[in-house]
Parts: C-alpha cells; structure tokens; sequence
C-alpha cells in the first residue's frame, strides 16, 4: 500500500500528536462503517504515524497501571 498525506517524517511534533489523536478519534466509525478500503487506508496510516512516533520517543513515559503488574494491583 502506498503512503497516504505527508510523509510522518515531515510532521513536527505538534502535527504529528494532533494526526495521531485524529485517527484515534475516527477509527471507530471507520471500522464499523467504511469501506475495506477506507479501513486498510486508516489501519495504514495509523501505523506509519504511530511508527514515527514510536521512533521519535523510544523512552515515552509508560503509565504504570497500564502495565500487567498495575492491572493486577487494581
């Protein structure tokens, strides 16, 4: 598949957080009412933005109660 809109690599940081919450926000809707081809265009997407961001910030701060031993505590 082919990449859709801008390069992830050419988002600065804002952009690239606001097209991440976007896709987010739709993927509901897309994969219960889009076309096979809307939703492997969104599935796509998500990746390459979620990919970028995963390449910028390899040391995110991971929330501890979303890990097994923090669901376990609960």
């Amino acid at each position: 598949m082919t990449m859709m809109g801008i390069d992830p690599r050419e988002l600065g940081d804002h952009d690239l957080l606001r097209e991440l919450r976007h896709l987010h926000a739709t993927r509901t809707d897309t994969f219960l009412h889009g076309s096979d081809d809307a939703l492997a265009t969104h599935t796509s997407r998500t990746n390459e933005l979620e990919s970028e961001y995963l390449r910028r910030y390899p040391e995110r701060q991971i929330n501890p109660e979303r890990l097994r031993e923090g669901a376990r505590q609960r």
